[in-house]
């Protein structure tokens, strides 16, 4: 029983491997390879997966759960920088320094994550150089994804931030249909992604249940006309 167990793990392991987008189409001996110098973290809500400063063990990868990076700035006020989710990879930029961990991790529910320890993957890419530029690919989707977070910071309220990240989730903006949105998080969270408080966040949405574009049912957001919504964006951003 126990190595039908141990057996199980190692293969849901294996899927959490395929299914990220830093390994998609390895082939099986690599994402083995990879598996094998792999381990499996619990974390519950609120622990801290690593802090700033933090000798790097590695990166790692959400198998279930949500990782908020965020920094603490000198006035105490955290930014976050980016809630990981399923799937999703982070801190892969520390294996190629001999510096910590740039920023704060911490679980917002329960989670598991895997970590990729740092030195038996840098040894791996070394004899499998297709690897470092997976490696390379993703570290530049990261990069835009924090361009594009600090884009979003920059839009001139809450209001427009809070348009702005609906309709960056439906697929059709200009459709007068409405799309369900499922929050991934907490609405606090949300509200940290967004640069702002949940009780500002609280007011924008009822604001915009108000004016009759959006239905808040617990994480359930509906976007009863995303063309009005889009509308509304652009008037705010003066185009």
């Amino acid at each position: 029983m126990r190595a039908t167990l141990h057996e199980a793990r190692q293969i849901a392991l294996r899927q959490t491997l395929r299914g990220c987008r830093l390994f998609a189409g390895l082939p099986v001996p690599d994402l083995e390879a990879i598996a094998a110098i792999t381990l499996r973290k619990p974390l519950d809500k609120g622990d801290y997966l690593f802090r700033e400063g933090d000798v790097s063990q590695g990166f790692y990868i959400v198998q279930e759960g949500a990782i908020n990076v965020h920094r603490v700035n000198a006035a105490g006020k955290e930014q976050v920088i980016h809630v990981f989710r399923a799937g999703e990879s982070l801190a892969e930029a520390t294996l190629a320094t001999d510096k910590g961990y740039p920023a704060d991790a911490r679980a917002v529910e329960r989670s598991h994550v895997l970590l990729v320890r740092k030195r038996e993957f840098v040894s791996l890419l070394k004899r499998r150089p297709e690897l470092a530029l997976r490696m390379l690919g993703a570290m530049s989707r990261h990069l835009r994804a924090l361009v594009g977070q600090i884009d979003d910071l920059t839009l001139k309220d809450v209001e427009t931030r809070l348009a702005h990240w609906l309709l960056k989730r439906c697929p059709r903006p200009d459709s007068s249909q409405p799309f369900r949105i499922e929050l991934p998080a907490t609405k606090r969270i949300l509200a940290a992604e967004l640069g702002t408080v949940g009780e500002t966040l609280s007011r924008t949405l009822a604001k915009f249940r108000e004016q009759q574009l959006l239905e808040v049912k617990g994480r359930i957001l509906t976007l009863l006309d995303p063309a009005r919504l889009a509308a509304l964006l652009r008037r705010n951003l003066g185009e």
